[in-house]
């Protein structure tokens, strides 16, 4: 990466995000822990705020500041019980859909910055204790 260059525009900017999001996405609904945790089965709004939010992080259009204000993620996700066991299906869900991203989509120096953030962004919002 040039020190022009965001992740974001690397790793070739919205279609990989979505990616990403979708593949996170498409594991959640029978979750047992995370699907029920989507108000009124908000699975669509919900993928749209994700991709936002990471395409912003990474050095893309500020898509979730522009559609929800400051992104404040403690905030947003303190009215969920996010326990270790969320923490960790998150996680888990999430790097499936990582894993289904190829090397040359996703090179693994971008796939282990945006592994680190994962761990950091899903332990941040655990609010509940065991």
């Amino acid at each position: 990466m040039s020190a022009n260059n965001s992740v974001y525009e690397a790793i070739g900017g919205m279609p990989t995000f979505r990616k990403i999001v979708s593949g996170f996405y498409k594991q959640v609904p029978e979750d047992d822990i995370l699907g029920p945790m989507y108000p009124d089965q908000d699975f669509a709004g919900a993928e749209d705020r994700l991709l936002w939010f990471l395409a912003q992080y990474w050095g893309g259009p500020a898509l979730f500041n522009e559609n929800r204000g400051s992104p404040r993620m403690r905030m947003r996700h303190m009215n969920y019980p996010i326990d270790m066991a969320a923490h960790d299906r998150w996680l888990k869900l999430m790097k499936n859909s990582l894993d289904d991203i190829d090397e040359e989509t996703l090179p693994m120096p971008y796939r282990q910055m945006i592994w680190q953030h994962m761990n950091q962004l899903a332990g941040m919002l655990i609010n509940k204790a065991p």
